[in-house]
């Protein structure tokens, strides 16, 4: 390898991510696949030898094709409306579509508890005795809620790449619009569709903060992992656990990373495309704004109950209103506060910087491993974050890298974790330069470096920024990986929210809820006041 620069990074790269991606998966293996000090597959065979055990397996496999299904349909709907229709109301779709992204993983299962639960505002109202919001139904609205915008961004941006000629000359031919959309639009989405499903199913099989809330009796991984690990000591056994769900997380991100997104249609010629015509009827457009509008009202009572909750002196119990519970999580978690932005605040530049370096040199330079480094770079957002949890504390829990306890193990889980969002940010705009104008500076004598700090560097800042709010928010925001790896001494918001909900403190909950969204806004509205450009942006999904 001729260029020095490429040489070093890739190496110091290859290592960081076998130190800290690759060495804590594969230590949650080594311990699961050990029993009395010999190798033995005994902790994944009582799996499903146990009714239990084996039940949590496949409900968790239900409740990702439930939410996966229902959150595809919505975000369809949603992102039709947006691309294929004049539906009034575009602004407020488009923003409460993206809304649920930026909020904390749990915030919407405490709305759900303070309206639905057993001492919920509208539980009580009804006088609702033998109702209960845990469980599947439970799990599958709040699921569906949140994330069905990762559903609706990734197929907005498949449908705004079909050209409307296309659907035009189907009209002009004489088929309906109806039947221009079922054999024309619909197929086209396709693949995209896919892709958001296996996306939303891998999220939800994932998902901890969810079913810690709300599961009830309806066991999945997730949560037991977390319980075998923490509640009954059996490590072994949380590990074979977190790896049991490791395995359809991994496969289904492989499946829409390299086989769906092969199977797209391309209809984006060189010629300038242009918006179809009107594929829905007034009753049929009338229709779909009605069912996107309720769900928009539905996602507004969810806030707006975490925001009332935060003024309730005690939910359930005294509903008038008070500053009580915001004196309250200052004196018990003021320092909490500050170390949530402190770890956030060291992670966010490095993953960012990490991420920009390793998407410069995956798309730009050509060198033996390049594929490799960017799987494996990628391979964290399949990742669920109780396995990436677990394995931290394992891998780091003794000399030479005793870690445990310290702010190192939480920054670096930070920083590794997000850093797919950089990384995918900064490549989907290297992807739109042209490599000729570097390639001029090259020509010219200007090294790698040169070329990147004063060519390349300026031209993606947007992106960069935009990647960097992101890594941002899911520091701030993080709970299943973070609960395992905080200490008396480092503490996350998102754990003490938890912490308060099972003591029933809902209205404090609601306040750090409040507390976290006001922070992940002001840096959303700062990164926005510098670009002058929305954040929302599909790439760092895809």
């Amino acid at each position: 390898m001729k260029d020095r620069f490429v040489g070093s990074s890739v190496l110091i790269l290859f290592t960081l991510l076998l130190l800290f991606v690759v060495w804590p998966i594969f230590s949650t293996f080594k311990l699961s696949l050990y029993s009395e000090g010999a190798f033995s597959f005994t902790h994944y065979l009582s799996i499903f030898e146990k009714p239990w055990l084996r039940r949590s397996f496949f409900n968790s496999i239900l409740l990702g094709t439930l939410s996966a299904t229902i959150s595809c349909g919505i975000g369809f709907l949603f992102a039709f409306l947006v691309a294929r229709t004049r539906v009034q109301g575009k602004g407020a779709l488009k923003f409460l579509a993206t809304l649920p992204i930026i909020s904390p993983p749990f915030m919407l299962s405490l709305s759900v508890i303070l309206m639905f639960g057993k001492n919920g505002y509208i539980t009580n109202f009804f006088g609702l005795e033998n109702f209960s919001i845990y469980g599947l139904p439970g799990l599958v609205l709040v699921q569906c809620i949140s994330l069905f915008p990762l559903a609706y961004l990734t197929i907005l941006g498949i449908l705004q790449g079909i050209d409307g000629a296309i659907e035009d000359a189907a009209l002009d031919l004489g088929a309906s619009r109806f039947r221009t959309f079922l054999d024309i639009t619909f197929p086209l989405c396709l693949p995209g569709i896919f892709s958001a499903w296996l996306l939303v199913f891998v999220t939800s099989l994932a998902d901890f903060a969810t079913p810690m809330l709300l599961s009830g009796k309806f066991d999945v991984l997730s949560v037991q992992a977390y319980l075998q690990f923490t509640g009954s000591g059996n490590l072994p056994l949380g590990a074979a656990l977190s790896n049991l769900l490791l395995i359809p997380c991994v496969g289904a991100y492989l499946l829409q990373k390299y086989y769906v997104q092969k199977k797209a249609v391309v209809t984006v010629s060189g010629k300038p495309q242009r918006t179809g015509r009107e594929l829905t009827s007034k009753p049929v457009r009338f229709f779909l704004g009605l069912v996107a509008g309720s769900i928009c009202v539905f996602i507004l009572i969810l806030y707006g109950t975490v925001l009332a909750g935060a003024f309730t002196k005690s939910w359930g119990l005294d509903y008038s209103l008070s500053l009580e519970n915001f004196t309250y999580i200052w004196k018990v978690g003021g320092q909490t506060i500050i170390d949530t932005l402190m770890l956030s605040a060291i992670a966010t530049p490095i993953a960012g910087a990490l991420g920009l370096l390793i998407a410069f040199l995956v798309v730009r330079k050509r060198f033996f491993g390049r594929k490799f480094l960017d799987t494996l770079a990628i391979f964290p957002f399949a990742l669920p974050g109780t396995a990436v949890g677990i394995g931290y504390v394992l891998a780091f829990n003794e000399a030479p890298l005793l870690l445990t306890g310290t702010a190192f193990i939480i920054i670096l889980a930070f920083v590794f974790r997000n850093m797919p969002v950089a990384i995918e940010s900064a490549k989907a705009s290297l992807m739109q330069i042209d490599p000729a104008i570097e390639e001029a500076a090259t020509n010219l004598g200007a090294t790698t470096q040169r070329v990147f700090w004063e060519i390349t560097l300026p031209m993606i800042k947007p992106a960069i920024f935009t990647g960097l709010a992101y890594v941002f928010v899911h520091c701030m925001t993080a709970v299943s990986a973070v609960i395992f790896i905080v200490s008396a001494n480092w503490k996350h918001m998102t754990v003490l929210t938890l912490a308060q909900t099972e003591m029933l403190r809902f209205s404090a909950a609601a306040v750090l809820c409040l507390i976290l969204i006001v922070l992940v806004l002001a840096a959303f509205g700062l990164i926005r006041l510098l670009l002058g450009r929305n954040l929302l942006a599909k790439e760092i999904i895809e």
